[in-house]
């Protein structure tokens, strides 16, 4: 199998021994999780789950285009919600950003990291 990692040009610096993601094969993208962390500060922006939802999802938007992808190449999404009450409003969030066909989606209650309320990962189709 080949592999080749994402550029993280414009990325929030991992706080992990992981990448932004990899591309499979010259064409399968799986993006690492992204929080709602400041790409120019590297600090976690902390506010409300819609500010974070926000955040999380522009650098992912972020992630995918370093893979030359967009929404519209993403088939499969996962969303961490460290509150399920706060599934609504992430939701309408989510919303702005993905394209139809919808991706599949899968959407878990999860421990996140230093206060954050949402995490974000997919793959992508090149």
């Amino acid at each position: 199998m080949t592999r080749e990692p994402v550029s993280s040009e414009g990325m929030p610096r991992a706080v992990g021994p992981f990448s932004t993601g990899m591309i499979a094969e010259g064409r399968m993208v799986f993006l690492s999780g992204q929080g709602p962390q400041d790409p120019a500060t590297g600090e976690f922006v902390l506010e409300s789950a819609e500010q974070q939802a926000r955040l999380a999802l522009d650098n992912l938007t972020r992630a995918l285009a370093n893979a030359g992808a967009t929404w519209a190449n993403v088939a499969r999404v996962g969303i961490y919600l460290a509150d399920l009450s706060d599934f609504e409003t992430v939701n309408r969030v989510y919303r702005d950003y993905v394209v139809e066909p919808f991706p599949a989606r899968t959407t878990i209650g999860a421990p996140l990291l230093v206060g954050m309320k949402v995490e974000v990962d997919c793959v992508a189709v090149l």
